[in-house]
């Protein structure tokens, strides 16, 4: 097995200490094979010099160069092949052969080359056997084989010194790319891993800011205007409780009514979120961060729309801001038809909304809310006028989040939010929202 190119880069440099060795041991091993197949090639050396009257020193000096050659095996294979090669007439380097052979299969070398060099040593080798073999059978009086003898021994003979050798360099670097790609694609899944999870953490993220901002608006919507009326008539019962004592009590009525009111939406509320909560709790297993934000907003959400306040309610909303003392018109045009409960639920905290802030900034102003029930779409509209001056101010605060929760409801439903000053003096806000199948 071979280190991919990332481990290289990560071990550094102190891996590749030994010329284009990468480890010691492959070091050991390679000197080890030179000096055999040196000292294979020297004593064969010997026989060769005798043959073709050369010195013996000179025979054992050309087998030790030529022998020692296969310590550049993994540097050089080819270069190592071509030598076994040439010294295939000469009858040495059978080591050479067939652990360069081995090396040049497994390496990365084109296929053609090794195809042709084994081609070539096959052919060498098959010659040099049948010259060989055809001299001891002929000079051999009483052993008189076929004439497929001497062939199909140099065949067998060319083969298996070759065959093996070439057929294992192949498996053995089939394995080791295989291993080298398993590898790198392990390497690529846990980075992708790795940036999935950073994805899901992030959708987790997004998916708490989402919900703390939705509640944060379900709360601004529920709690602001009930304790807006709730401030607007203590005031009121605080002015006339010495003149009117009757009328004091009516108000003191309205706004322990307003009170329960709101502790009830509050409560429904609270409920929503423990549902939403236990609903995003899986029964078996763990699972993403992400879809738990996910599964638990879309709980509370969808408890928070079935339970929401309807259309036909803004005429009750209505009546709660005349008995706070306020002076309000509404006038609906077209008929009065079911709408998607998300669609209704906005219209209303619109409404409700835009009546809060005229209690908080224009006391005493006369308001005028106009409802339009059109072909696909619903459109609601709340003006009031100048504050009156001879009002009371019930010193109501204000956050500045009113129209940022009234924008984000509208344009969630792909509506339109509008809202500004009026050239009289006064405010208006209009919203469109689309009917159900439109958002």
């Amino acid at each position: 097995m071979t280190a991919t190119g990332a481990d290289r880069e990560a071990a550094g440099p102190t891996t590749r200490g030994y010329w284009w060795w990468e480890r010691r041991r492959s070091v050991a091993l390679d000197v080890g094979l030179a000096l055999v197949s040196a000292l294979e090639c020297a004593l064969e050396g010997v026989t060769f010099a005798g043959d073709t009257g050369l010195p013996v020193p000179l025979g054992v000096l050309f087998g030790l160069l030529a022998g020692s050659v296969l310590v550049l095996r993994r540097r050089w294979p080819i270069a190592v092949v071509l030598v076994s090669i040439a010294t295939t007439p000469a009858e040495m380097g059978f080591l050479m052969a067939i652990v360069g052979l081995y090396t040049l299969a497994a390496s990365d070398v084109p296929r053609r080359i090794t195809v042709v060099l084994t081609g070539m040593t096959l052919v060498g080798t098959f010659i040099v056997s049948y010259v060989r073999l055809r001299q001891s059978v002929s000079g051999d009086t009483e052993f008189g084989p076929g004439d497929w003898y001497v062939p199909g021994v140099s065949l067998f003979m060319s083969l298996g010194l070759t065959a093996p050798s070439v057929l294992f360099g192949l498996y053995i670097g089939a394995r080791r790319r295989l291993m080298e790609s398993l590898r790198e694609r392990a390497d690529s899944l846990e980075r992708e891993l790795s940036l999935l999870a950073d994805r899901a953490e992030e959708r987790a993220e997004w998916a708490r800011t989402e919900e703390r901002t939705r509640i944060a608006r379900e709360m601004h919507d529920v709690v602001a205007h009930r304790v807006s009326l709730m401030v607007v008539h203590a005031a009121a019962l605080q002015a006339v409780a010495p003149k009117d004592p009757a009328k004091a009590v009516r108000n003191a009525a309205l706004v322990g009514d307003m009170g329960r009111q709101a502790l009830t939406e509050l409560r429904e509320m609270l409920g929503v979120l423990r549902s939403g909560d236990a609903l995003a709790v899986p029964r078996a297993g763990r699972v993403p961060l992400a879809s738990v934000g996910r599964v638990a907003a879309a709980a509370a959400a969808a408890a928070a729309v079935e339970d929401g306040p309807r259309l036909c309610e803004v005429e009750a909303l209505v009546a709660q801001s005349r008995e706070a003392g306020m002076t309000v018109e509404l006038s609906v045009e077209g008929e009065l038809r079911p709408y998607a409960p998300e669609v209704e639920q906005t219209a209303y905290r619109v409404v409700q909304e835009a009546l809060t802030n005229v209690h908080k900034h224009a006391a005493g102003a006369k308001t005028w809310v106009r409802l339009a029930h059109r072909g696909a779409e619903v459109a609601m509209q709340v003006e009031n006028g100048p504050s009156d001056g001879a009002a009371a101010d019930a010193g109501l605060p204000s956050g500045g989040n009113g129209l940022v929760g009234m924008r984000e409801r509208v344009l969630g439903l792909g509506g339109v939010f509008v809202s500004g000053p009026t050239d009289a003096g006064g405010f208006r806000v209009s919203a469109v929202l689309p009917d159900g199948e439109a958002a």
